[in-house]
């Protein structure tokens, strides 16, 4: 089998990833990585967890001449400027991410491979309010508006609705329109990847899905939304409430649960899988995964971060 290259941005240089990575990257992997990152904060983290392995330098000009392999780290190097120890994130690595990422998606616009998978990074500062959410920033690079946050279990699955919005604006954005196109998303995405038709089951967005106001969002838009996509011969059903849907005997019905918001799913996922998780964008022209955590200053070089989330991303691209 031909296996393609999976592209890896490493992100925020002060983050927890290269520790992640090195732990990972003991797995056995067949498909060779690619890793976008600075040279000199590579070799820095190497030292100081002790990773010992060969490196190989790509030149991105000349990528179609290399045989590559993961028996050395393949690194496309970008230039940073850093210091001799971690330091608090800021804006001072955001011209590195973005030169990072504009170099795995000139790859993958070029056809040189499909999948990627990127560090975190700070939506505070790189992203700068300039979008909710990494998914959306590269969807805008590849003119996607239609896409989806997917947090992948093969077990169960959640999608949020909105993705990093604070609560007072969430009800604003919930419409028949958005319920319809991420089902239908979902529903795509499982058809084309998995060769099967998902069960979804769709939250509602005030407690028992009731609500004492004059307008009940799930009478009025999600419930309608709902019965007009199931018409359309999709495993669609809800809304249900969002405190008891998780429960065991109620979440086996499901392969994919939709959350009004973000919290409302991800909080009762992490709690059932951890770290088995990844983050999968629906609705891109190529697969994009990511470790399903963030940054986590707090635990720079301690060397006790769990590399699973990484793991999966990359076995999960590895069989695609």
């Amino acid at each position: 089998m031909n296996y393609k290259p999976i592209i890896v941005v490493s992100g925020e240089p002060n983050s927890i990833f290269l520790e992640i990575f090195f732990k990972a990257i003991k797995e056995k992997i067949n498909s060779p990585l690619i890793l976008i990152c600075s040279l000199k904060l590579l070799k820095l983290q190497m030292s100081h967890f002790k990773f010992k392995r060969g490196i190989r330098i790509l030149d991105v000009k000349k990528i179609n001449t290399y045989k590559l392999d993961n028996s050395l780290i393949n690194i496309i190097d970008v230039k940073y400027d850093i210091f001799k120890k971690f330091e608090p994130i800021s804006n001072k690595s955001s011209k590195y991410i973005k030169e990072s990422f504009s170099i795995a998606f000139k790859l993958i616009k070029s056809g040189y491979t499909n999948k990627m998978i990127n560090g975190p990074i700070s939506k505070k500062y790189f992203l700068n309010k300039k979008f909710p959410g990494i998914t959306e920033f590269i969807a805008n690079e590849f003119s996607r508006e239609k896409v989806g946050m997917l947090i992948y279990n093969k077990s169960l699955s959640v999608c949020p609705l909105t993705t990093h919005l604070p609560i007072k604006l969430i009800p604003k954005k919930i419409t028949k329109k958005l319920i319809i196109e991420k089902i239908t998303l979902i529903n795509a995405f499982y058809k084309s990847l998995f060769n099967k038709k998902p069960k979804i089951g769709v939250v509602g967005l005030n407690p028992h899905c009731e609500s004492t106001s004059k307008i009940n969002e799930d009478d009025k838009i999600i419930r309608p939304a709902i019965k007009q996509i199931s018409n359309k011969n999709i495993k669609v059903s809800g809304p249900y409430p969002a405190d008891t849907i998780f429960l065991k005997t109620n979440r086996k019905k499901f392969d994919v649960i939709v959350g009004m918001y973000h919290d409302q799913v991800l909080t009762p996922i992490k709690t059932l899988f951890e770290y088995d998780a990844v983050n999968i964008t629906m609705g891109l022209p190529f697969l994009r995964v990511s470790p399903d955590h963030g940054p986590n200053e707090k635990m720079l070089g301690k060397n006790q971060s769990n590399p699973f989330s990484l793991i999966r991303s990359i076995k999960f691209l590895d069989n695609k």
